[in-house]
């Protein structure tokens, strides 16, 4: 693996690096954003979860200084200008974009250079990312040329060239096969390591699961989580059971204490009000029970209690 030694950091001595302070942002008579108040921890990994239209996007242009809030403050990098702390910023766009006429390493040339590198450090920097991420030999070739997972991996050289020390990112994983995306993945810990705050945007929730260490939920414009994975599902508390059993989930039909049932396939995943003890015995004398595990709800499961069709944990 190469290892990305030429992103050298400072110690930074701030606790946060993004602070947002009762930011509301409304376009005509609709209100995007409404009263949010966040901190994301300097050199955390910060997901932001929602659904579409939850005010997402909307909030990452607001830290990108591409829209500014009706009201309230916003501070990035210890500083509340725009243009400060705008090269010190690295950004991967849901909707991607790279000029596919021009050759790979002018792409990445001119993006390096946006942020104010040398032309030494630019060359320095896209060697090394061209071969993290397996493309050196097609360096020459035009960004048309690639697959679209070559594409991809590209657009996210283009937004960490320069060694940004916050790391925006806007769904990175979409359309990426199992290896591509463990790549990408182990380049944004990495990151990480070497001091990098990251604001990940995402959809799937295992993986925000596996890699953030902070959640934020937006939605409605509203913050509805934010903290870590821990304090999250403790908040919902442990009424979350795995069962499978003969026959399926049809034991399961007309129980008294039973809130909802998920099928997952290969088991049922049961919401519960009461003693489990009791939900086993029960289920335990109409078949057999080959799996009964208490849990905590999931990060999807939290989703979908705040943000499905018969959401009742958000008014």
């Amino acid at each position: 693996m190469v290892l990305l030694s030429h992103c050298k950091r400072m110690n930074d001595q701030r606790t946060s690096s993004v602070r947002l302070t009762n930011v509301t942002k409304t376009f005509g008579n609709h209100t995007a954003v409404e009263n949010l108040s966040l901190e994301v921890p300097t050199g955390s990994i910060y997901g932001f979860i929602g659904p579409n239209g939850s005010g997402k996007t909307t909030t990452i242009r607001m830290i990108l200084h591409i829209f500014h809030p009706d009201s309230g403050e916003i501070e990035v990098l210890g500083t509340a200008s725009s243009r400060a702390a705008n090269d010190r910023i690295g950004y991967l766009p849901e909707e991607r974009g790279l000029y596919k006429k021009m050759p790979v390493r002018r792409v990445l040339t001119y993006y390096a250079t946006l942020k104010g590198l040398s032309g030494t450090d630019a060359k320095n920097s896209i060697d090394v990312w061209l071969e993290r991420m397996g493309l050196q030999d097609w360096a020459s070739r035009k960004v048309e040329a690639l697959s679209k997972g070559m594409a991809q991996k590209i657009q996210f050289i283009s937004a960490v060239v320069a060694c940004p020390d916050l790391l925006i990112l806007d769904e990175p994983f979409s359309g990426l096969d199992p290896v591509n995306l463990e790549v990408i993945r182990d380049a944004i810990l990495e990151l990480k390591q070497r001091g990098t705050t990251i604001i990940f945007s995402t959809h799937d929730m295992s993986m925000a699961e596996k890699m953030c260490d902070f959640i934020f939920m937006i939605y409605k414009g509203k913050k509805v989580l934010d903290g870590t994975l821990d304090s999250i599902q403790s908040a919902y508390g442990e009424d979350t059971i795995r069962l499978r059993l003969n026959g399926g989930g049809e034991h399961l039909q007309g129980l008294e204490g039973i809130k909802a049932v998920r099928d997952m396939g290969q088991y049922q995943e049961v919401r519960y009000s009461g003693d489990p003890q009791e939900l086993l015995q029960r289920l335990a004398a109409k078949g057999r029970v080959s799996l009964f595990e208490i849990t905590r709800p999931s990060l999807h499961d939290i989703f979908i209690r705040i943000a499905g069709p018969d959401a009742k944990e958000v008014s």
